[in-house]
């Protein structure tokens, strides 16, 4: 006879905690709610304001000026398509959302890889965390998401950030970490503070690995805030989502191409701020 062992109820403790957090911390969320959605309306209207061509003309100035021409008129040429395809307000809805989640993400993750990098007993205690974090199949990020914000964009925003942090926080760990010993020991020998040896060589040493997160970070976000189309996040992944259910394979190609170029656009960016860094 086999012996049965009896089942762990982890499900029944996941819900009963997010039922707590929900009761206790309702203000603190709506809060937070009211918050983030003020910040998403005003971007998204003052992105929608300008013409299509004057941020086609303020993001090609950006490329060369970071960049080169090259990237400048793939810039132009990439925009031109997601507004010929009918694609541009979609388009400037995921854009809000991975901007502000790649900036929460990021304002969060820096001082976090900061610390965890100064901290060897941090460093230890954050590594399997984060490990945890980006295991977990980025659909269950939508699922705690709800309870708190409920359907709609603030969710997704809460959703990213959580998915999108950990490249931020272990590359900028790395990046200090990485700092050769002999210039923090010269800095000592200068008689160097803290604060002086973490502003002044440890993180300039350590920004190229820094904006490498922050390139994985906005990536991870822009794939998320695609997913969210599930929980109601507006943008891109709605179409792609809309598609799927109305069972339109065009539509659903047109609004993935307009996600690819999203994609490249923002990566030869951040790739093109990290090389001048470098340099």
């Amino acid at each position: 006879m086999a012996i049965e062992f009896p089942r762990i109820p982890l499900g029944q403790w996941i819900e009963g905690g997010l039922d707590w957090l929900t009761s206790e911390y309702s203000v603190v969320t709506r809060g937070i709610s009211r918050v983030t959605q003020t910040g998403i309306d005003g971007l998204n209207d003052a992105l929608m304001w300008l013409p299509e061509w004057g941020l086609m003309a303020i993001l090609a100035a950006i490329c060369w000026r970071v960049a080169n021409l090259r990237l400048a008129i793939g810039a132009v040429a990439g925009l031109a398509v997601i507004w010929n395809l009918g694609l541009w307000n979609p388009m400037i809805e995921t854009l809000t959302l991975v901007v502000i989640a790649t900036l929460v993400a990021v304002t969060i993750a820096i001082p976090v890889g900061i610390a965890a990098a100064l901290s060897e007993r941090l460093y230890r205690g954050i590594m399997p965390v984060l490990d945890f974090m980006q295991t977990m199949p980025a659909f269950v990020y939508l699922i705690p998401a709800i309870p708190f914000f409920g359907i709609g964009s603030v969710s997704a925003i809460f959703a990213t950030v959580i998915f999108s942090m950990p490249p931020a926080i272990r590359f900028t760990t790395l990046g200090i970490r990485q700092v050769p010993v002999e210039l923090i020991e010269a800095a000592d020998a200068y008689g160097a503070t803290r604060r002086q040896k973490l502003l002044k060589v440890q993180l300039p040493m350590s920004l190229p690995t820094v904006m490498a997160g922050i390139n994985q970070t906005i990536m991870l976000a822009l794939s998320m805030v695609v997913i969210a189309a599930m929980i109601g996040a507006d943008g891109l992944g709605s179409e792609v989502w809309r598609a799927i259910q109305r069972l339109r394979p065009g539509d659903g190609f047109e609004a993935g191409i307009a996600v690819v170029i999203l994609a490249m656009l923002l990566d030869r960016l951040t790739q093109s701020l990290r090389k001048q860094r470098k340099s």
